[in-house]
């Protein structure tokens, strides 16, 4: 199924000049994940501590536009710096999923908004990025199908950002629009299972 992900080679190109000026400053990929991560907790917190102030929440699409230049620019040195490892593969997976809930979770906190659905679309995500992780596992390949992936989420989550912060009221459609995660979520855990056995040998 389509996704947002299937843009990232034309992003990545954009990109690359950047990574190559961090590369010559000594900038290494982990170091960029980790500011990633961090940062995420960072606004998440924010956002957590002051959940009415509705303005803030502009925060979270220009974050989140950045978070994604900076998981891009990661892979980028990683791949083409000589700068795979390891711990940048644990770092890697570890930080998107804690960036994730830490951003996401602060939505639950608006007035007139049910947390559980807020927890459901969080809890579907983790275990969805677990089924991609499962793919190399198994011996196959890391699953990235969609149709609600890292790129979907984050889509999703700063457009209901933009909302907020340009003064949409709050209402149900907040509660909706997780439940629509949710729901891909789920879709999109069970393309990456489905696909991870079809590539697989029996």
């Amino acid at each position: 199924m389509a996704s947002i992900y299937d843009l990232k080679p034309r992003f990545v190109a954009l990109l690359r000049p950047i990574a190559a000026r961090l590369a010559a400053a000594g900038v290494t990929a982990n170091a960029v994940t980790l500011a990633a991560m961090l940062g995420s907790i960072l606004v998440g917190v924010i956002l957590a501590l002051w959940p009415e102030c509705l303005s803030l929440w502009l925060i979270l699409p220009v974050f989140l536009f950045l978070r994604m230049a900076a998981n891009a620019i990661d892979g980028i040195l990683a791949r083409e710096f000589a700068m795979k490892s390891r711990l940048g593969a644990i770092l890697n997976e570890v930080g998107d999923v804690v960036s994730d809930t830490a951003l996401c979770l602060p939505v639950a906190l608006l007035p007139g908004v049910t947390g559980f659905w807020v927890v459901m679309a969080v809890v579907i995500a983790i275990v969805g990025e677990l089924t991609g992780v499962l793919g190399q596992v198994i011996g196959g390949s890391r699953r990235y199908d969609g149709p609600m992936g890292k790129s979907d989420r984050a889509a999703a989550l700063g457009l209901l950002g933009l909302m907020i912060g340009f003064g949409v009221p709050l209402g149900s459609w907040i509660d909706w629009e997780m439940i629509i995660v949710a729901l891909l979520g789920i879709v999109t855990l069970v393309n990456r299972a489905r696909h991870a056995l079809a590539e697989t040998p029996k």
